[in-house]
């Protein structure tokens, strides 16, 4: 079994990296009244992993911490708040989101109560992209008893589910052991050889369609990778329930990805929405899948490094 294939002893569902809000609330109320509180080592950590997108000075999208809607609005209740713009990124790279080494992430997922036998449960307030995100790190670094809450904080409160306000102070973890798994993650380099044939790749590419023929963005160069097949993270999802779509469905949206021989790259933007569907591939048996982690930020900076307009740009 590969390092993509590894998983917990744990009993098999129908679709073991997904979490159902029933069964998420069943989950919650083995333990007497917070999660975080009454929980024992190997127990259960629920992570809110929200990150808001906001417009930029310069009109161009940024991003902050999900912090204060997490605690103004409320989140699942246990929930431990996890700052994937800050804590479980590089604040040393050039880029945000680029992954921290194994050191930061251990120390990362240890200061919110998670060991090497804690089972993880992230969901976000968006689509899952966020949540996706850091399900993809934990395991990179090693990690495989994690899971996203189907439809996450969307579906919960539209089921009309208990949210809590404020802050949960994470339990005491006795340490978290990172190894990193470098076959998760490919870089530049491996991009160039997909796209020359020198190693072959499937290439996928999770932004919005406009984004991907070059309609819109706002890169200084616009358009997708050569070769690259378009699977928006947002059509991973159902548009009512904003869970993730069948078996069945997924297959349809990445038929020219989930049936290639070859190894997949999964890109995006800033490596966000190329988890997504690095985590569909996965829920559909895929498990030769790599996230570019630098994506379209530190390709499209490249002025020798190809990129297609698939439609006119005004």
């Amino acid at each position: 079994m590969s390092p993509h294939e590894s998983a917990p002893d744990r009993p098999a569902t129908a679709r073991p990296h997904l979490v159902s809000t029933d069964e998420l609330a069943a989950l919650l109320t083995e333990h007497t009244s917070d999660v975080q509180t009454d929980a024992q080592r190997g127990a259960i950590v629920v992570l809110d992993a929200t990150v808001v997108p906001v417009a930029g000075f310069d009109g161009h999208p940024s991003y902050v911490t999900g912090d204060e809607q997490y605690l103004v609005s409320g989140h699942i209740p246990g929930a431990v708040f996890a700052d994937l713009l800050s804590a479980f990124s590089d604040p040393e790279a050039p880029r945000p989101f680029t992954r921290p080494d194994a050191v930061r992430f251990a120390s990362a997922a240890a200061a919110l109560g998670i060991d090497s036998e804690t089972r993880v449960v992230v969901y976000d307030s968006a689509i899952g992209q966020w949540a996706a995100r850091l399900w993809w790190l934990f395991r990179s670094f090693g990690h495989d008893d994690v899971a996203i809450l189907d439809g996450g904080l969307r579906k919960w409160e539209a089921e009309e589910r208990p949210i809590q306000v404020g802050h949960v102070a994470p339990i005491e973890a006795a340490g978290f052991g990172a190894v990193e798994r470098e076959d998760f993650w490919a870089d530049k380099q491996r991009v160039l050889q997909a796209v020359s044939g020198e190693a072959p790749a499937t290439l996928v590419c999770g932004i919005p369609p406009r984004e991907f023929t070059g309609e819109a963005g706002h890169r200084p160069r616009l358009g997708h990778i050569p070769g690259s097949f378009s699977a928006p993270a947002a059509r991973l999802v159902d548009r009512d329930t904003n869970a993730f779509l069948s078996d069945e469905a997924l297959r349809e949206v990445l038929a020219d990805v989930v049936t290639s021989p070859d190894p997949i790259v999964a890109y995006c933007a800033a490596g966000i929405a190329a988890t997504s569907d690095a985590f569909a591939l996965a829920l559909l048996g895929r498990h030769d899948v790599a996230v570019y982690d630098g994506s379209l930020n530190e390709w499209a900076a490249d002025e020798d490094a190809p990129l297609v307009l698939s439609a006119p740009v005004e």
